[in-house]
């Protein structure tokens, strides 16, 4: 038998058919548009993202032409979508993660002394990366949304519940652990949405999904949509979805996805660690009732910088490029970009930060701002680990890579000496989608347990540079990263 694994992400979305050994069988893929209405917004079109589901879905199950046996998705988190529950249309634009315009309401909060509640309750920071301000905005800035809301007229979801209302036809108002801890509402160690914390972002409870395990019943697919019915069993936010794809099941395990942001996450069992480092304490996976927490470092501008070369310099036509121009030069020439495009992640969160690039001379080349931008991802997942580290979860013995970047093998190599830790690379780098596999599996039975499931045929990246080369480059990047923090 075989599954089906939609992976709504940040600019694509995948529908991929895995057999019984994981392996893909079909793939379907399709971008979609990005609107940018204001400095630091970002939106999408949510009808956009259901039409490219479909489609994909649709293309994928045709191009297999095999029986499937369940739906797993896997989404972009903390992007906020709001619908009209008698007609399943939203009443605004997705509002996604990297938007930043509740960065205001944020600081307001901080300083009335709300961010000591809502860390210890969620493991977040309140910062405008997480949902509920932006849910907060939609209702405060749409006419009459608020009140509606309070009437129990609309519904909220993440992406991966929007889809699921749709795809179940509007039958199944649900979301997942993983999904449900992004929010800022929900309680992580209570697992359930927090009474406290609706009241702080005057959030009304009607609108909210009820949460549930990552791999279980989440209904099936309405009559009409597919040759038939589908049952959905398996639903996680992308970067816990990679995590699974990965095999990271036992505590200390590390993934580290690069997409449009990179994400890490390290594996700390049943034990939710807080972070003195500014990392988030976030739910890795829940099965069968049981929560399995992680620690996660969350970068903002990973792939994006490298889009940004194709799309706004105009010094690449493909990404791919960005290998041979990193080898093109003998060294990185003095040159550091600081991605700070829409801010930077963890463990510095410092929203008003804009990108920088440094060290140029009238010699520096297109080939050493590729190289710059990226190493730039590398020096920021260093920052990561060691804030990982600091906070009690130890130093990985490995770390598995993921996502667009991770096919670069300059990258990985550069990953591994900055790291001074081995890095391992999946032979199939879409483990978001893997990992929603994995766990529709699990929740249809195709899947006895998590450990059948984990990760082979990974190459491997040992470290080669020497510690003096590695402290100078370090010490340069940490030179640019004080140019760029506007709280240094």
């Amino acid at each position: 038998m075989h599954v089906l694994a939609i992976d709504q992400g940040t600019t694509s979305t995948r529908a991929i058919v895995f057999d019984a050994r994981r392996r893909p069988v079909a793939t379907s893929r399709r971008e979609f548009a990005q609107h940018y209405p204001a400095h630091g917004w970002v939106e999408q079109d949510a009808e956009d993202i259901w039409h490219d589901v479909l489609s994909t879905t649709r293309d994928a199950l045709a191009q297999a032409a095999v029986p499937v046996r369940a739906i797993g998705i896997a989404n972009q988190r903390e992007t906020v979508v709001v619908w009209d529950k008698a007609t399943g249309a939203p009443i605004h634009r997705a509002i996604v993660w990297q938007d930043r315009r509740t960065a205001d309401a944020c600081a307001k909060f901080r300083a009335d002394g709300a961010e000591d509640l809502v860390r210890a309750r969620t493991g977040l920071l309140l910062d405008p990366y997480f949902s509920a301000t932006k849910l907060a905005w939609i209702l405060d800035n749409v006419a009459g949304a608020r009140q509606r809301a309070e009437r129990g007229e609309l519904l909220f979801g993440t992406i991966d519940c929007f889809l699921l209302w749709r795809l179940t036809g509007g039958r199944v108002h649900a979301t997942d652990a993983t999904n449900a801890a992004r929010t800022l509402l929900f309680d992580i160690h209570r697992g359930c949405w927090d009474e406290d914390l609706l009241r702080l972002f005057r959030t009304p409870a009607a609108m909210l999904p009820e949460v549930r395990d990552n791999a279980g019943s989440f209904g099936e697919t309405a009559p009409g949509l597919f040759a038939t019915a589908l049952p959905i069993t398996g639903m996680a936010g992308d970067q816990q979805a990679a995590l699974v794809g990965q095999g990271c099941f036992r505590p200390g395990m590390v993934k580290s996805t690069y997409g449009t942001g990179c994400f890490a996450l390290m594996n700390t069992g049943g034990q939710a660690l807080p972070s003195q480092h500014r990392l988030l304490t976030t739910v890795a996976y829940r099965l069968a009732g049981r929560t399995t927490y992680a620690l996660e470092g969350a970068i903002f501008t990973a792939g994006a910088a490298i889009k940004w070369l194709r799309d706004g310099l105009g010094l690449i036509t493909h990404a791919s490029q960005t290998d041979d121009m990193a080898t093109r030069v003998p060294d990185h020439h003095g040159v550091y970009m600081v991605p700070g495009f829409v801010g930077l992640g963890a463990p510095h969160w410092d929203p008003e930060a804009r990108g920088l690039i440094c060290g140029l001379t009238l010699d520096a080349t297109a080939a050493h701002i590729a190289r710059a931008a990226l190493e730039s991802v590398a020096y920021q997942t260093h920052d990561l680990v060691q804030a990982m580290a600091g906070d009690g979860g130890g130093a990985p013995l490995a770390i598995r890579v993921d996502g667009g970047m991770a096919a670069n093998d300059w990258f990985c190599q550069f990953l591994a000496d900055m790291l001074e830790t081995v890095v391992e690379r999946p032979a199939f780098l879409e483990t978001t989608a893997l990992g929603a596999a994995v766990l529709a599996g699990m929740g249809s039975g195709l899947y006895r347990d998590a450990e059948a499931t984990e990760a082979s045929d990974l190459r491997r990246f040992d470290p080669r540079t020497d510690d003096a080369r590695r402290q100078r480059l370090l010490a340069g990047w940490r030179d640019a990263l004080r140019r760029t923090l506007t709280k240094a």
